[in-house]
């Protein structure tokens, strides 16, 4: 298998519940972008990553061209036009990898900017081992599932809360992307799951996902410390 390593960092979102004046991934976070955090994770020397792409909205390109320009950006990598859902975004982005004949792939949420370097490369390993590798947590609280009776509670040890980044083999995720869409699709994981067993990395409770403001300002107080 090859060891070349390459991702694709999703960022699709408009912030709606935000309640912000611009899409989540373009708010700022101890003074820059929220996606140009996420981009500098993966641009780490250490993790050798041969090739990012960034997958945007087509109407969002000018304003990622006016960040990069004003904050003097000089990673190299790839803008692609996303989809009218996730799995659609993900697609255009292995579009771009189409050339390469082989690797481990990186799928990463744009609005992750926290996720620390350790779980980026223990998933890269997991991905080249196995074919697919999750970053996942122990949910911290108490899990309950409902029925038509009310509610039941479940064993939270046997559960886990889904991160990204989710590697995999990148000729399997071409291969499930090929598949249709299904509304069952929730994640990356979901879609090569029928294909592979999907191998679970031990995630941080750092690696946020920026959806509401309380999420924006603990990222800022984790920063700062």
């Amino acid at each position: 298998m090859s060891k070349n390593r390459y991702a694709i960092l999703v960022a699709g979102g408009s912030g709606t519940r935000m309640g912000a004046d611009r899409p989540k991934q373009f708010l700022e976070l101890a003074g820059e972008p929220v996606l140009l955090h996420t981009l500098r994770r993966f641009a780490a020397p250490e993790l050798r990553v041969q090739e990012l792409v960034v997958v945007l909205p087509a109407e969002q390109f000018t304003t990622w061209q006016r960040i990069c320009a004003d904050y003097q950006v000089t990673i190299p990598h790839t803008v692609v036009a996303g989809g009218a859902t996730r799995w659609a975004s993900v697609r255009n982005g292995l579009a771009q990898l189409a050339s390469h004949e082989g690797g481990t792939v990186a799928v990463h949420d744009g609005v992750r900017p926290l996720t620390p370097q350790s779980v980026i490369e223990a998933t890269y390993q997991a991905g080249y081992n196995h074919g697919a590798a999750v970053a996942a947590v122990v949910p911290k609280d108490s899990v309950r599932g409902l029925n038509q009776q009310g509610s039941y509670a479940l064993n939270r040890s046997r559960l886990r809360l889904v991160q990204t980044p989710q590697c995999f083999e990148l000729n399997l995720l071409q291969r499930a992307y090929k598949l249709p869409e299904l509304t069952t699709f929730t994640d990356d994981a979901s879609v090569v799951e029928d294909l592979h067993p999907i191998h679970l990395v031990e995630g941080d409770y750092r690696n946020l996902k920026i959806t509401t403001p309380e999420d924006l300002l603990l990222a800022e107080a984790l920063l700062h410390r």
